[in-house]
């Protein structure tokens, strides 16, 4: 399940919960190619503290839609997860330094007003 959260329009914000759908990728996907034609750079935080699983189809279309985005990594400086999951923090701890040209980084859920902030704190301001 997606809820869309309230932020800065340069920072695309989502809870992701229980099981995400191929229709929950179409939204996330719609949501984020909105605010590029507003901004030239993102900020994009994932609150995963609910996050259970994702359908095979929505898993294919994150693939394709991230894929089709590679060239466009300096659109996305910094992508702030939150989780409460040991595991999950640890793997982002491993992607940061893996991505060129984007800083990923883990947030417990009582920090998420830390989170937000550091996502949307992108070089150049909400128009850069």
């Amino acid at each position: 399940m997606l809820t869309i959260l309230p932020a800065p329009d340069h920072v695309a914000a989502y809870r992701l919960s229980q099981t995400l759908t191929a229709d929950d990728l179409d939204a996330i996907m719609a949501d984020i190619d909105a605010r590029l034609e507003r901004h030239e750079k993102l900020g994009i935080l994932a609150d995963m503290t609910d996050f259970t699983d994702m359908t095979l189809a929505a898993a294919w279309k994150d693939a394709r839609y991230s894929l089709g985005k590679l060239w466009e990594l300096r659109r996305f400086p910094k992508e702030a997860v939150i989780t409460d999951k040991g595991w999950l923090a640890g793997f982002v701890d491993l992607l940061d330094p893996a991505i060129p040209f984007v800083k990923v980084r883990a947030f417990k859920p009582e920090d998420y007003d830390k989170a937000l902030t550091w996502a949307g704190d992108i070089e150049g301001g909400p128009n850069a």
